[in-house]
C-alpha cells in the first residue's frame, strides 16, 4: 500500500523516495522472502475455515461476508456517515462499530475482497507542467445491512436502504410544487465500494491507518480516509447533507445490531443464470 500526504479535504499522494540502502553482514538473509510466505500460508489456513472469529467481528469465510458488531448510536437527523468507529463521529452517524476499521480491512481481504482507493488529488505531469486532478473512488462493490432482532427474538437482515431518506429539514434546492412522496425520496443504493482509506507515514513514527484516527468507515459525504463509500464525490458541508435518518424504521437508541458487509463477485464471477 502506497503512503500518503493529507492534503484537507482530500488526499494528494506523496512522491516516491528512493529506498536507503542499509550495509548487511555476509551472513545475513534478508526475512522479505519468508515473511511474505508466512503470511501466504495464514490466509490460506484461514481461507480453509468456516468461519473465524476477531474481536467485535465474525468473517464467515465459506459464505463470503463479514459481520461487524455495532450499536444505533443516532435514530434522527442528518448524516454524514453510516458507520463510524466508537468514540469518534456518533453525533453524524447511525451506527458505531467495535472493531477498528483496519481490522474490518483486513477481514475483507481475507475473505477475498479487493480494495481501491478514496476519492483524492493527484499531481500530473503535463506539457504546461505540473497540475493536480481529482480521482473519483473505486473498489468492489460491497453489499451492506443491518441485522438485529425482529418481534419474534429473530435475527433478520436489511438493506441498509432501508434505514435512510431524503432530508426534507435543509434544502438549498428551489421547493417543488408539490411535496415528493416518501418512496421518491427512498436512498437509491444498498452497495458501496471498499476503498480501502489510506496509510500514513510520518517520519519515523509508526504507520496510522487514517479511518482508524478520523472514525470515517462507512461514509455518505466524502472525506476522503474513509473504509467504504459511495462512488463519485459528495459535499460535507451543508448544502452536500441530503440524507437523513428515517426515525420510523430505524431501532432504538443503543440497540446492538450486526452491520453485515459482502463483498460483490466481479461480473466475471457471477454465477451464471439458470
Amino acid at each position: 500500500m502506497a503512503w500518503f500526504a493529507v492534503v484537507s479535504p482530500m488526499l494528494a499522494e506523496e512522491p516516491a523516495k528512493q529506498p536507503v540502502k542499509e550495509e548487511t553482514k555476509a551472513d545475513e538473509k534478508p526475512d522479505a522472502a519468508a515473511a511474505q510466505k508466512k503470511a501466504e500460508e495464514m490466509i490460506k489456513l484461514s481461507q480453509n475455515r468456516d468461519e473465524l472469529v476477531m474481536p467485535g467481528m465474525k468473517i464467515l469465510v465459506k459464505k463470503g461476508y463479514i459481520d461487524v458488531e455495532a450499536k444505533i448510536c443516532l435514530t434522527q437527523g442528518m448524516l454524514e456517515l453510516l458507520a463510524c468507529t466508537k468514540d469518534s463521529k456518533e453525533h453524524e452517524s447511525l451506527i458505531a462499530v467495535v472493531p477498528k476499521a483496519a481490522h474490518i480491512h483486513a477481514a475483507l481481504l481475507l475473505i477475498g475482497a479487493q480494495p481501491g482507493n478514496p476519492a483524492m488529488r493527484k499531481e500530473v505531469e503535463t506539457e504546461d507542467g505540473p497540475r493536480w486532478i481529482d480521482l473519483e473512488p473505486r473498489g468492489q462493490e460491497i453489499d451492506v445491512s443491518l441485522v438485529f432482532n425482529n418481534e419474534a427474538g429473530e435475527p433478520k437482515e436489511h438493506p441498509i436502504k432501508e434505514f435512510l431518506i431524503k432530508s426534507e429539514e435543509e434544502s438549498f434546492e428551489p421547493k417543488p410544487e408539490e411535496k415528493e412522496k416518501k418512496e421518491d425520496r427512498a436512498f437509491p443504493t444498498n452497495t458501496f465500494l471498499f476503498v480501502g482509506s489510506h496509510v500514513f507515514k510520518d517520519g519515523e513514527a509508526d504507520p496510522v491507518y487514517l479511518a482508524d484516527e478520523s472514525g470515517n468507515v462507512i461514509s455518505l459525504s466524502t472525506f476522503g480516509d474513509e473504509l467504504l463509500a459511495l462512488p463519485g464525490v459528495h459535499a460535507n458541508d451543508n448544502q452536500g447533507l441530503v440524507w437523513s435518518i428515517d426515525p420510523s424504521r430505524v431501532p432504538p437508541l443503543d440497540t446492538k445490531v450486526i452491520l453485515r458487509l459482502k463483498p460483490k463477485k466481479p461480473a466475471a464471477a457471477q454465477e451464471p443464470k439458470k
